[in-house]
């Protein structure tokens, strides 16, 4: 694990927003660090980024102790805290060697990151005049520039377009899968979540709801199948009769739970067999956001 927490809680006065949380974050994953606003999860990245005190409990990264080994562990660490710190007066490329040199690391490192965020053509350009995404961009290489072991994304795409978003995104999957990054992202972008995060946790006013892979986090759920027929209802009761679960029959659909793709034949065969006309069936899982709501309402 390259984040382990246990027990982890932290106050704000007499107020606890962290709540015994324990944070488990294997090595090469894209881990989602989700939950509503004020549930904790900057809180929680601050702790883990040591720019808060631990009051209760432990915070091991790379298999050390956090408070023990300070220095060695950050320096393995990038991160990029909602708005990236770049300087407007200065170009991208001025920006990252500002950053080398206060890291002492090559300078001839920063073309690299240049071309890894894709802004060697706009390297000579104002940091102040990039868009959004740009900047985010930019962030992002300023965090990598140490060469870091673990990326710390809080918000990474807040404000981007749908453009500055998908950038992001694919940037993050490149660092994962060609460089063996191991990311923890906090969002509030579920759909994009889903689409990159091999693992997820969600937390809530504090505390863990939710941790684990996200084929775990779907498996809570069990599928189900659609099938719009012509007559919903005759439909239903031919199914119920012949042992099939009708959960649901509306005026245009009706749901069986899924248990294989021969359960799913046989329904097919069954209604044609029996004249009725089957316009589609198909499967339908949750997503992320469904089960999300259900979770943290449920909680």
């Amino acid at each position: 694990m390259v984040i382990r927490t246990e027990n982890l809680t932290h106050y704000f006065g007499s107020q606890p927003v962290v709540k015994s949380l324990s944070l488990q974050v294997p090595e090469g994953s894209i881990f989602g660090f989700l939950g509503p606003n004020g549930a904790g999860k900057t809180t929680t990245i601050k702790l883990l980024l040591s720019l808060l005190q631990i009051q209760e409990g432990q915070i091991e990264l790379f298999g050390h102790d956090l408070p023990g080994n300070r220095i060695s562990i950050l320096s393995q660490i990038g991160s990029l805290i909602e708005q990236p710190a770049i300087y407007a007066h200065l170009t991208g490329k001025e920006n990252l060697v500002n950053r080398a040199r206060l890291l002492q690391v090559p300078v001839s490192r920063i073309e690299d990151m240049l071309a890894l965020v894709h802004l060697k053509d706009a390297a000579h350009k104002k940091a102040g005049n990039y868009s959004l995404g740009m900047k985010q961009r930019l962030g992002i290489a300023l965090a990598l520039l140490g060469d870091p072991k673990l990326l710390v994304l809080d918000e990474p795409t807040n404000g981007l377009d749908p453009n500055g978003i998908i950038e992001v995104r694919e940037l993050l999957v490149k660092l994962v899968a060609q460089q063996g990054k191991t990311v923890f992202i906090s969002s509030h972008l579920l759909v994009e979540i889903e689409r990159i995060a091999t693992h997820v946790g969600i937390i809530n006013h504090g505390a863990m709801l939710f941790q684990g892979s996200i084929s775990e986090l779907k498996n809570i759920s069990q599928p189900v199948v659609h099938i719009e027929t012509d007559q919903t209802a005759d439909a239903a009761n031919l199914l119920k009769n012949q042992g099939f679960s009708v959960t649901d029959a509306y005026e245009t659909y009706l749901s069986v739970p899924y248990t294989s793709k021969e359960n799913m034949a046989a329904m097919n065969a069954l209604l044609h067999q029996q004249g009725h006309q089957v316009y589609s069936i198909f499967k339908v899982q949750k997503d992320l956001e469904e089960l999300f709501l259900n979770i943290t309402q449920q909680a």
